[in-house]
Parts: C-alpha cells; sequence; structure tokens
C-alpha cells in the first residue's frame, strides 16, 4: 500500500477501558505500518472507538457516525454501540453515504482491528462482532498519556443492574490471567510511565468468575513490583467490596496506592437501589466508606449517582442528598436517568425531565459545595505531586497520593516528575500549589 493508503484517523470516546482498547488498537496499526493521524483531510481511513452507556452519549456517537461517514468511503466502528446495535451503526452511515464501506470490531475483538482495516480498505465489509473471552493484555499499544499506563484486568461483570446498557454490550464476567495481568504493568513500567490504571466494569469482582475475589492479591502483587510508581484502582461496586473490605484496606496501606476510591452508590434509598438490582444497601455503603475514612482520613472518595430513577420520590431523593452530606464524596458523577432500550428499567414508568433536571441541579450544588469545603483542608500542607499533564500557560497537571488533582505553575520541564508542592488555593475540582 502507498503511504496516503495506510493513513487513519481516529477518534474515541468511553470510560478507561474503552481507552485502553483504542491505545492497543492504535498500537495494533502503528505495529503493522498504518500512520495514525489527528487530522482527517490526510487520512484515508477513519476509526471510531463508541460508547452508549447512556441516551446522550448515544446521540453523541450518533453525530459523529454520521459526520466522519460524510467525510470518509472507509469507516471502522468499535466499541459498545456495535456491540448492542451493529444494524443501527451501519444504518447510520449509510443514510448519509450510500457508497461507504463500513466495518464493525466488537468490544471483545479489538484484537482484529488490523485485519478489520486490511479487509475494508480493500472494500471488503467484514464484522468482527463475534463474542469471545479476548485477553486485552501483554500487546502494542500506543500511549495516549505517556506517564499513565492503562492495564484492563477483566472484561464484563457478575452484576444485572437493571439501568444498565454496558451489561449488554460487554456480557458476563471473565477475569484476565493475574500474571499476565503483572507482567503488562511492568512492560508499562519500562515504557516510563509512572501512575498505573488498573480497571475494569467492576475491579471488586475480579476473580469472582474463577471461584474466588483476587483483586486483593492482584494488589499485593502490583505492589511488590520495584521501583517508584503509584497505582489508581478504578470502579469497585459495593457490593462486591463488603466481603473483602478489610483486605482491601490492608492493601491500600501500600505507598504505591493512591488513597482513592470509586464505589458508586446510585441512589441513597434502599427502595430505588433495589429496583435497580443493585444487590447491597445504603448501610453497605456507609460501612464501606467509614471503615476507609477511619484508616484514611484524608482520602478521596468519588461516587456515581442517578437522579431521577423511575418511581424515585422527592422524600427518595431526599435520602440521596442526606447520604451525600454524611459521606462527603469529593467526586460525584451524577447522571439524570434516561431509559436504555433492551434495559429493565426503560419499561418502568419514567419521571419527567423537569424534575431531573431541578434534582441534578440541586444535588451539583451541594456537591460542588462539599468538594470544596474538603479540600481546603488542604491548604499549607505540603506533599508530593506525580505530574501526569502538561496543562496552558506553564502549568502543570498532576495527582498527590490521595489522587486530588493539583495544579503546578513552572517553567521546567515536569511531565513525569514527582515533585515538593505546598498548597496554596483549593477550588472545588482542583488544588493549586507551588513547587518547593
Amino acid at each position: 500500500m502507498e503511504k496516503m493508503e495506510k493513513t487513519v484517523y481516529v477518534e474515541g470516546y468511553g470510560c478507561t477501558a474503552n481507552q485502553n482498547n483504542l491505545e492497543i488498537m492504535c498500537g495494533l496499526l502503528e505495529r503493522n505500518g498504518f500512520i495514525i493521524v489527528k487530522n482527517p483531510n490526510i487520512a484515508r481511513i477513519a476509526l471510531i472507538n463508541t460508547c452508549i452507556v447512556k441516551g446522550p452519549t448515544e446521540q453523541r456517537m450518533i453525530y459523529r457516525i454520521k459526520e466522519l461517514a460524510r467525510r470518509f468511503r472507509h469507516l471502522i466502528v468499535s466499541g459498545c454501540m456495535v456491540n448492542v446495535k451493529p444494524d443501527k451503526v451501519k444504518e447510520i452511515a449509510r443514510k448519509v453515504n450510500e457508497n461507504i464501506i463500513v466495518s464493525l470490531v466488537g468490544t471483545n475483538q479489538i484484537l482484529n482491528i488490523v485485519k478489520a482495516v486490511k479487509n475494508n480498505i480493500e472494500n471488503k465489509q467484514k464484522d468482527f462482532l463475534e463474542r469471545r473471552k479476548e485477553i486485552k493484555l501483554c500487546v502494542p499499544k500506543s500511549y495516549k498519556n505517556r506517564v499513565v499506563g492503562i492495564t484492563q484486568i477483566s472484561e464484563g461483570c457478575i452484576n444485572r443492574c437493571s439501568f444498565c446498557v454496558v451489561k449488554i454490550a460487554k456480557g458476563n464476567l471473565f477475569s484476565y490471567p493475574l500474571k499476565r495481568i503483572v507482567e503488562n504493568i511492568k512492560r508499562d513500567l519500562a515504557s516510563k510511565c509512572k501512575e498505573i490504571w488498573i480497571t475494569s466494569q467492576d475491579n471488586s469482582s475480579y476473580g469472582i468468575d474463577k471461584g474466588k475475589q483476587m483483586l486483593p492479591e492482584l494488589l499485593k502483587k502490583i505492589t511488590s513490583i520495584k521501583g517508584k510508581f503509584l497505582v489508581r484502582v478504578g470502579m469497585c461496586n459495593p457490593a462486591t467490596v463488603k466481603p473483602i473490605v478489610d483486605e482491601l484496606i490492608e492493601c491500600y496501606e501500600n505507598e504505591k496506592i493512591f488513597k482513592f476510591l470509586h464505589l458508586p452508590v446510585q441512589s441513597g434509598s434502599n427502595k430505588i437501589l433495589s429496583l435497580m438490582n443493585r444487590n447491597y444497601k445504603v448501610e453497605d455503603f456507609k460501612k464501606i466508606v467509614r471503615k476507609f475514612k477511619k484508616r484514611f482520613p484524608e482520602m478521596t472518595l468519588a461516587t456515581d449517582i442517578i437522579v431521577g430513577f423511575p418511581s424515585e420520590t422527592e422524600k427518595d431523593f431526599k435520602k440521596t442528598i442526606e447520604l451525600v452530606k454524611e459521606t462527603k464524596p469529593v467526586v460525584v458523577n451524577i447522571s439524570r436517568f434516561w431509559p436504555m432500550p433492551g434495559t429493565q428499567a426503560s419499561k418502568m414508568e419514567q419521571l419527567d425531565e423537569k424534575t431531573k433536571k431541578k434534582r441534578a441541579k440541586e444535588l451539583m450544588k451541594l456537591h460542588l459545595k462539599i468538594a470544596e469545603e474538603e479540600n481546603k483542608k488542604f491548604i499549607n500542607k505540603e506533599t508530593e505531586v506525580l505530574i501526569d499533564e502538561k496543562g496552558f500557560n506553564n502549568s502543570w497537571i498532576g495527582r498527590e497520593k490521595n489522587y486530588r488533582q493539583v495544579v503546578v505553575f513552572s517553567k521546567e520541564k515536569l511531565l513525569g516528575k514527582f515533585c515538593n508542592v505546598r498548597i496554596e488555593e483549593a477550588k472545588s475540582h482542583y488544588l493549586i500549589g507551588k513547587k518547593k
């Protein structure tokens, strides 16, 4: 193929696992002589890695597929939308470009990306959608951020939440081999990554399909790797954290693990949690948080909350407000409920948008107030910060040991360095510090 024939324009959306999937696909393409470009005007083929976690996201995906179909004759669509709505994806593309060659690559077929692209360029519309147990470890990847190494530890989950379309896309839990995970992390560290993210739909369920919850064992193996680096443990479901909470806290004692717990509660009402099929109670969430905060008082608690779930009353919502006031999460990902086709919750009687919008606004106001108050406790403290991103106007962005985001202004090149910083200001989403 000529050089122009092998240029690929890529776009990626969604969760950390999706980011990693795109890194792997780009790495495999580059290994096979393809050139990844940021300018669509100089590319022969386009690749979009989709997300479909909620309605507004799906609408964004539809818009981008249409735009790319107008620009390109050759298009690859991968990600969760492909698994859930393959026919719709093709229909969207072909409505705006009847001559388009569109190929689909499912979430557990990403290692076939090179075959998909080669077939597409040769005008063969072959899809890769069959479900299989694909291990996304120890393969080439093109890092989105040279400081951050993302490692997926499993695919799918054991839960059946009534609102979740991702379960439809990714299926049941498949835990990756522990040794391969550790080897993948060693490769990232050898590539000079300093910040390791372990990710999946539910990290604390890791190993359940093999008969045992193995996240604590995995964390001990990771932290025993030589070298100076930090580990961010991704999202964990309260239901699967509950049986191993004491073991997890013991693992978090290690200085290599960020004191960061992403524990999505979704609602402060047990009635709503039951309708969501979440398999835990509010009291379980509180108990886990109390235990972690007793040992790590400055830790960062992150949670997810769905506002306006079907049948959520004002009383149910107030319980959520009270839970946030009590547990004080510094990070709250707020979503207005959106019925996703194919889920149980989409068949329930829906609340009106005005009510959902009002509640989301009230919760956001409270969250920002709490976050700023919690962050102000760091003012005048000195802490070590790992710089993992370049900002604007001589600014650098990093993370301190609790995973609080810290902005540091310096003319020095700090990317990938550990810096001693004195915190001088606090905002609701980040701290501002001065390098010592």
